[in-house]
């Protein structure tokens, strides 16, 4: 799962993957639509998915790559809550992530990563489990 070039842009929903960059902004792409913009540095701050992590409670971080490896091995099994029920995401992700730091993972954190799995997942950018394994095999 690569999220190479993937970043969240404040008061955009969605993810956008970098286009170009430029002195005042940068140029980005809607996953979903294709759809390219300028996003102005002053107004927007950028976030790249790759450099976010979720506290654990041994202190560590674990990626978020890792995370929403998690997510899809549990897809069909454990789907992410439709509902936004603090209970329900909290219980969710304790069964996606056992060891996360409940002081400081909330539940708004928890509710953006299930809406950013749930947009990338609809976008088709997670490689199937199943392409995986033959690579190792090989």
């Amino acid at each position: 799962m690569k999220l190479d070039n993937l970043i969240a842009v404040s008061g955009l929903p969605g993810i956008y993957r970098m286009a170009a960059n430029r002195s005042n902004g940068l140029i980005i792409e809607d996953v979903k639509t294709g759809k390219r913009r300028f996003a102005s540095s002053r107004k927007h701050q950028f976030t790249p998915l790759e450099s976010i992590a979720i506290y654990t409670d041994d202190g560590e971080s674990t990626e978020l790559k890792n995370v929403f490896r998690n997510m899809q091995q549990q897809i069909e099994d454990n789907p992410p809550p439709k509902g936004s029920a603090a209970e329900d995401l909290h219980e969710y992700f304790a069964d996606v992530l056992p060891n996360y730091d409940r002081d400081r993972v909330f539940t708004g954190d928890i509710k953006k990563l299930v809406k950013w799995f749930n947009y990338l997942q609809d976008s088709g950018l997670f490689p199937d489990e199943g392409n995986g394994s033959t690579e190792e095999e090989e």
